[in-house]
């Protein structure tokens, strides 16, 4: 696919990956349409990439009205939908069982419903803005989903059980969602990274960012936001690449803890 001139939704895009993902879009010539939750954030990278090029919605992916109707209104504003990926999304740290008892449903639901549910409930809806599209390359393309899972789909650490099953299931769903649009020329792929380094690691004490970077197998490092991005600009670029879960993790495989 031709990037220069295409229209995407990033959901998640104020920080993050999304935001990398955002900014190397833009250097493409793609207009991006933000669905997040946090409005600051989304305004600061509209501020820096100028709003002729990015737009924000304020977006509970989880919810199917909130979906449809942003959905709608990026094809009426930038006039079609061509790129969609799928960055929201939330952890969590509980056991199956532990000392305060069984993992409970209010803490486990949520993952799953942003997750899981946020990421299916945004495909499909752009699915069905894709298929409008004329062809926009020799094969009948209209469009590309890159969804994002985690290595915690194949390798989850104990207390992870929610996130691993959220993003066992988005791995889950590569494969038939990408025969299920394939007669409308609409490919689906999916981001499985390692450990990145997002805002959230300089919490971290540094003997505890150190062990975590030590754990890498080569280049013994946190991958970066910018890293991810490149690797969802080649899937959007390579018209060839369906169905595919892509490993981006340094050789990483995690131990139990």
């Amino acid at each position: 696919m031709e990037l220069a001139g295409k229209v995407a939704i990033v959901t998640g895009g104020a920080s993050g990956l999304g935001r990398a993902t955002v900014e190397a879009y833009v250097a493409k010539g793609v207009k991006v349409a933000i669905f997040d939750l946090n409005e600051a954030n989304a305004n600061e990278v509209i501020a820096a990439l100028g709003a002729e090029n990015v737009a924000f919605w304020s977006v509970n992916v989880a919810e199917e009205d909130s979906v449809r109707e942003a959905v709608a209104a990026v094809v009426e504003k930038f006039g079609a939908l061509h790129i969609c990926n799928n960055y929201a999304g939330i952890g969590s740290a509980t056991k199956t069982l532990g000392k305060k008892g069984v993992f409970p449903m209010d803490q486990f639901m949520p993952v799953i419903n942003v997750n899981l549910i946020g990421t299916f409930n945004v495909s499909r809806y752009a699915a069905e803005q894709m298929a409008k599209n004329e062809p926009i390359n020799d094969d009948g393309g209209r469009g590309v989903i890159i969804n994002t899972a985690s290595i915690a789909a194949m390798e989850g650490q104990v207390g992870q059980l929610a996130y691993s099953a959220s993003k066992g299931a988005i791995v889950g769903m590569t494969l038939p969602m990408a025969r299920d649009l394939a007669s409308y020329g609409i490919r689906v792929n999916t981001i499985v990274p390692g450990l990145i380094h997002t805002p959230l690691f300089e919490l971290l004490p540094e003997e505890a960012y150190k062990s975590l970077e030590n754990s890498v197998c080569y280049p013994r490092r946190l991958g970066k936001p910018a890293e991810i991005a490149h690797l969802s600009v080649f899937i959007a670029e390579n018209d060839y690449l369906n169905a595919e879960c892509v490993r981006l993790d340094g050789a990483i495989r995690m131990q139990p803890r």
